[in-house]
């Protein structure tokens, strides 16, 4: 019998300089994709378990991810989680909210999601913000992907923040108009999630 190969640790400064730019990309982020997760499953302890899956996940395909999809594949990530679990939940009434082990095991039971459809989302979100003027993807990048505020992004930018409102509140309705016209066979609970999501 064959033994199963083990496949070599990384050296120490190639190991080193993962972490570093994992770090770095941890503190670009993660307040943006809590936010995002928190919009959708309204729980703070649930929100951060969720946070914690979305970046060990990040962590583990590190290697296979094009450094350029990053912010997109982490908000579509981050949504297809967060979906789960409050599928999960509709069919677990019962389960309580507080009780922070069996979320913890009710996560990990979780199957991963289909990695067509997954690969659908992602194309979709990336897709609709291809579609925006240069200055209103700009905009919902930083405030989406980055987690800036409006008055962040207008100091960053030079604009008003009454500017960079408008443009966010243009970018999100021409999102959700794309995603609805191109991709009607995406199921209705999964739509409805997604269009909170970009809320």
């Amino acid at each position: 019998m064959k033994k199963a190969q083990i496949p070599d640790p990384l050296p120490a400064t190639e190991l080193a300089t993962d972490l570093e730019h994992f770090d770095r990309l941890y503190y670009t982020y993660h307040q943006a994709v809590y936010a995002n997760i928190f919009k959708m499953v309204s729980h703070a302890s649930c929100a951060e378990d969720i946070l914690q899956e979305v970046f060990l996940s990040l962590w583990e395909n590190r290697q296979a991810l094009d450094p350029d999809k990053v912010a997109g594949w982490l908000f579509v990530v981050s949504y297809n989680k967060a979906a789960s679990y409050l599928k999960r939940k509709l069919k677990e009434p019962t389960l309580l909210v507080a009780d922070d082990e069996s979320i913890t095991h009710d996560m990990a039971a979780a199957e991963s999601p289909d990695e067509e459809l997954f690969q659908l989302r992602l194309s979709a979100v990336e897709e609709a913000i291809n579609h925006l003027p240069a200055r209103k993807k700009e905009v919902f990048r930083l405030c989406r992907f980055e987690g800036k505020s409006p008055n962040e992004v207008a100091s960053q930018l030079g604009i008003s923040e009454l500017s960079v409102k408008d443009y966010l509140k243009q970018s999100t309705q021409f999102i959700r108009q794309y995603i609805r016209s191109r991709y009607p066979h995406f199921e209705l609970t999964s739509l409805s999630l997604l269009l909170v999501y970009m809320a």
